[in-house]
């Protein structure tokens, strides 16, 4: 599979051509798995064909239970500068709620070791699990403050088909996530962090200055990125691609020198809706100038008339002509953009 995502990495070289790498992002599974060497090797195939600007913010995510101590003092003599450690929760029967692999006490403990070795560092928590009072979210707001860390991204918990979660709320051992409470603890975790110097730069991310994910970023400011490896997407500003998921038939096409992939070209609509869905949920807003710039004076009108309605709300806010959602709207985000969407009935 490393020999692959190498060989994969060397035959898209040209879909950057001209362009610098401003980042690189060991993501989706357990890529923790890898050793120095393999990490190394797939970095030095990067740089053998692509450009690499000065300083790339290189992250690796990790669980964890991959963390030990000695793994990573590894990863801290590695080209990797920045972990996004999967924390979730720092109680116990939270993580078991949630069928992780991880328990409290490795929780605390890879963050205390992460953060010697480590200056930029982002973990995950999730709220909104049923049963969790406010005073329990807080506890684990106020826990990873106490770590140092500069970045955290934070989500409502979510039950997906076919999974042990969705099987024990069918079966009413564990009570549905409650949409109130999730609202309750998001609004709390906004106001806690700004108040300790996070900034609110996404619907579900909080930074302090200079530490916004230069990866997570790119996505919502709509620049192109290359994904390589099974499942895999990328998009190059008017495509989408996304690889194969079966391992075996990613591994034959690229032996043959084929990226067996999927690809479809967005209509101004797609761009249209994509870019309101992403601009409402960062501090960057939507630009009416720019949708009129690039996709003309049908969708730049279409947005204003539709967008009055929730300013008059207090939902949403144009200044200077920029859209963005208010405090009351930041967590309805997502229903106020595909309400914006733009329905081609043709």
């Amino acid at each position: 599979m490393v020999l692959a995502l190498a060989k994969e990495i060397t035959i898209r070289k040209n879909e950057f051509a001209n362009e610098a790498i401003e980042t690189i992002y060991f993501g989706g599974g357990t890529p923790s798995v890898l050793t120095n060497e393999e990490i190394q090797f797939l970095i030095d195939t990067v740089y053998q064909n692509y450009e690499v600007g000065a300083n790339p913010e290189i992250t690796l995510e990790a669980n964890p239970d991959d963390l030990s101590n000695n793994r990573i003092i590894e990863l801290s003599k590695s080209p990797i500068n920045r972990l996004s450690i999967g924390i979730q929760s720092f109680f116990e029967d939270d993580l078991k709620m949630m069928n992780r692999a991880h328990n409290a006490l490795e929780a605390e403990a890879c963050l205390a070791e992460a953060v010697k070795y480590f200056d930029n560092i982002s973990i995950d928590l999730i709220y909104g699990v049923p049963g969790m009072t406010n005073e329990r979210w807080m506890h684990n707001v106020n826990k990873a403050l106490s770590f140092g860390v500069p970045h955290i991204s934070s989500y409502a918990l979510t039950v997906e088909p076919k999974t042990a979660l969705d099987k024990f709320v069918k079966k009413g051992v564990i009570a549905q996530p409650s949409d109130e409470a999730a609202q309750e603890h998001f609004l709390l975790l906004v106001d806690t962090l700004q108040a300790n110097g996070f900034i609110h730069y996404e619907l579900s991310n909080f930074s302090k200055e200079g530490y916004f994910s230069k990866n997570n970023t790119a996505y919502w400011l709509g620049k192109k990125y290359v994904g390589i490896g099974p499942s895999a997407h990328s998009y190059d500003g008017i495509h989408r691609s996304w690889n194969i998921a079966n391992n075996a038939l990613y591994l034959k096409g690229i032996e043959e020198n084929q990226r067996p992939a999927e690809t479809e070209k967005l209509t101004p609509a797609d761009r249209y809706n994509e870019y309101v869905m992403t601009g409402l949920r960062t501090i960057w807003g939507v630009s009416v100038q720019r949708v009129h710039d690039e996709l003309g004076k049908l969708f730049s009108d279409y947005l204003l008339k539709e967008s009055d309605k929730f300013i008059g709300q207090g939902l949403l806010v144009k200044d200077n002509g920029i859209i963005k959602t208010t405090r009351n709207g930041k967590f309805l985000a997502d229903g106020i953009a595909s309400d914006l969407f733009f329905i081609n009935l043709d």
